[in-house]
C-alpha cells in the first residue's frame, strides 16, 4: 500500500462520528498493555513486601482464570444488550480490582484484586472488539487491528522503566493506582460512542444456551483456581488437584470446539495449538523478572529490559509473517515459530544450568519472543479461515478461552513446582518452571502440520 493510500485509510478509520472511539480504544489497549508489563516488572517487589512469595504464580493465574468468566459474560450481553453495557461493567470492575490491588495489605488481598481485574479485562478484551467491530466499517477492521497491535508497542519499550521508577519513587502500590486513575479518561471517550450503536435484535431461545456456557465457564475459572491451591491443601492437595483438573477439562469440553482436547486436524488443533503456545510463553514470562532479580542481581529496571525485548521482537515477527503467503511456507513458519521459542527457553535454561552470563537471558527471550510473534498471529488468522459466518464469534471466543484457560492452569503447576523446590532460594524451582515451558512449546512444535491440515478445504 503506497503512502497517499495509507494515510487516506488512517483518516477513514479517524473520519468524525468515530474519532472518539478510535482514541478511546486505543488508549484503553495500550492501558491494558501497560498495566500487564508494568505489573509482571513489578511483581518480585510486589511479593517481597508483602511476603508473599508462594502466591507469586497465583498472581497471574488468578486474573487470567477470571478472565474466561468475563469473556463469556462479555459475549452474552454484547449478543443481548449491545456493547455499552459489557464495556462499562468490564472498566468498572476492572478498576475495582486495580484499587483492591493498590491498596492490599497481604498478598493474598492482592491475589483477590487481581482476580477481580482478570474479570474485568476478560469482559473488555470481547465487548472492546465487539463495539469496535460494529462502528467501523468492515473493509477497515485489518487498519483497525493493526493498530491495536501497535497500541502495544510504546508500553512494551516504557512500561518496564517506568514500572521500576514508580517502585523506586513512590512504591509498588503506585503502578496499580496509576493505571485506575487513568481508566475514566478512556471512558469519556470510548462510551459515548458505544452508547449510540444500535442495539442487537432480539433472539429467541438462546437464554438457555447462554446461561449454561457461562456455567460452565465459571466451571472452568474454579477449576483454575483450584488447581492454584493444590499444592497448599496439605492433606487434600491430590482431592483438590483432581478437582480442579476435572473442572477444567470438563469446561473446556464444552467451551471449545470438538476435538481441541485432542488436538484433531483442522480447527480442534489450531485452538489447541493457541493454548500450548500462549501457556508456554505466559509460565516463563512472568518469572523471568524473579530470576533476573533474585538470583542474577538485577534491578527491576533492568530484569525489565528482558521483557521488553520479548516484545518489541513479538512485534518484529508479527511482521515478518504478515509478508508470508503460500500456504506451504506459512505451514513451515507455524512451525519454525513454535521451534524458535522452545529455542529461547532453552538458552534461559542452559544459563541458569552452566552459570553462563545472565544477559543470555533477554537474548534468549528475545529469540522467544519472535517465534510467538510469528506463530500467535497465523493461529488467528488460520482460526477465521476455518470458520463460517455463523461460527466465527464461537470460534474466535474459543481461541481466547483457550488462551486463558491453559495459561491459568500452566501457571497453577509453575507455581506449584516453583514452591516445592524451596521458592526463590534454590535454582532448580526456576529450572523446572522453565522446563515445564519448553515441554509445552516443544508439543506444539511437533502437533503445528496439524493446523494446516483441512485449511485447503475450508469454508
Amino acid at each position: 500500500m503506497n503512502t497517499n493510500a495509507l494515510a487516506a485509510e488512517i483518516d477513514s478509520l479517524f473520519d468524525r462520528g468515530r474519532r472518539g472511539a478510535c482514541v478511546g480504544a486505543l488508549a484503553l489497549v495500550s492501558l491494558l498493555a501497560f498495566e500487564a508489563i508494568a505489573v509482571a516488572a513489578a511483581m518480585p517487589a510486589v511479593a517481597a513486601a508483602l511476603f508473599g512469595l508462594e502466591l507469586y504464580a497465583l498472581a497471574f493465574g488468578g486474573m487470567l482464570a477470571a478472565a474466561v468468566l468475563g469473556m463469556v459474560l462479555a459475549g452474552a450481553s454484547c449478543d443481548r444488550d449491545g456493547s455499552f453495557r459489557a464495556t462499562a461493567t468490564g472498566l468498572a470492575v476492572f478498576t475495582i480490582g486495580l484499587l483492591m490491588a493498590g491498596f492490599a495489605n497481604s498478598m493474598a488481598w492482592m491475589v483477590a484484586g487481581r482476580i477481580v481485574q482478570g474479570l474485568g479485562a476478560g469482559m473488555l478484551g470481547v465487548a472492546l472488539y465487539a463495539g469496535m467491530g460494529q462502528l467501523i466499517p468492515s473493509l477497515l477492521h485489518p487498519r483497525l487491528f493493526a493498530l491495536f497491535a501497535t497500541a502495544w508497542i510504546v508500553p512494551a519499550l516504557l512500561g518496564p522503566v517506568i514500572a521500576a521508577w514508580l517502585v523506586g519513587q513512590l512504591g509498588w502500590r503506585s503502578i496499580f493506582l496509576a493505571v485506575a486513575a487513568v481508566v475514566p479518561l478512556t471512558a469519556v471517550s470510548l462510551l459515548p460512542a458505544f452508547a449510540r450503536l444500535p442495539r442487537p435484535e432480539r433472539g429467541h431461545g438462546d437464554a438457555k444456551p447462554t446461561r449454561g456456557r457461562i456455567g460452565w465457564a465459571a466451571l472452568g475459572a474454579t477449576g483454575a483456581l483450584l488447581l492454584h491451591g493444590a499444592d497448599k491443601a496439605g492433606t487434600l492437595t491430590l482431592p483438590a488437584l483432581a478437582l480442579g483438573l476435572l473442572a477444567a477439562c470438563a469446561a473446556a469440553l464444552r467451551l471449545l470446539p470438538a476435538g481441541s482436547l485432542a488436538a484433531v486436524a483442522g480447527l480442534p488443533a489450531v485452538i489447541a495449538l493457541r493454548g500450548l503456545l500462549a501457556a508456554a510463553f505466559a509460565s516463563a514470562e512472568v518469572f523471568i523478572p524473579l530470576y533476573l532479580t533474585r538470583v542474577a542481581g538485577w534491578t527491576l529496571a533492568q530484569a525489565g529490559l528482558a521483557l521488553s525485548a520479548g516484545a518489541v521482537l513479538w512485534s518484529c515477527g508479527s511482521a515478518v509473517q504478515a509478508r508470508i503467503v503460500a500456504t506451504p511456507n506459512r505451514r513451515r513458519a507455524l512451525q519454525a515459530g513454535f521451534a524458535m521459542v522452545v529455542v529461547g527457553i532453552t538458552c534461559v535454561v542452559v544459563q541458569m544450568v552452566a552459570g553462563l552470563p545472565p544477559w543470555l537471558v533477554p537474548v534468549g527471550w528475545a529469540v522467544s519472543g519472535f517465534g510467538i510473534g510469528m506463530s500467535f498471529p497465523m493461529l488467528s488468522v488460520l482460526t477465521l479461515s476455518l470458520s463460517t459466518s455463523a461460527d466465527r464469534g464461537n470460534n474466535a471466543s474459543a481461541l481466547q478461552l483457550s488462551d486463558a484457560l491453559c495459561s491459568s492452569a500452566t501457571l497453577a503447576v509453575a507455581g506449584a513446582l516453583f514452591n516445592h523446590a524451596n521458592g526463590g532460594q534454590a535454582l532448580v524451582g526456576f529450572v523446572l518452571v522453565f522446563a515445564l515451558s519448553g515441554l509445552l512449546a516443544a508439543g506444539g512444535t511437533a502437533l503445528s502440520s496439524r493446523a494446516f491440515a483441512q485449511s485447503a478445504n475450508s469454508p
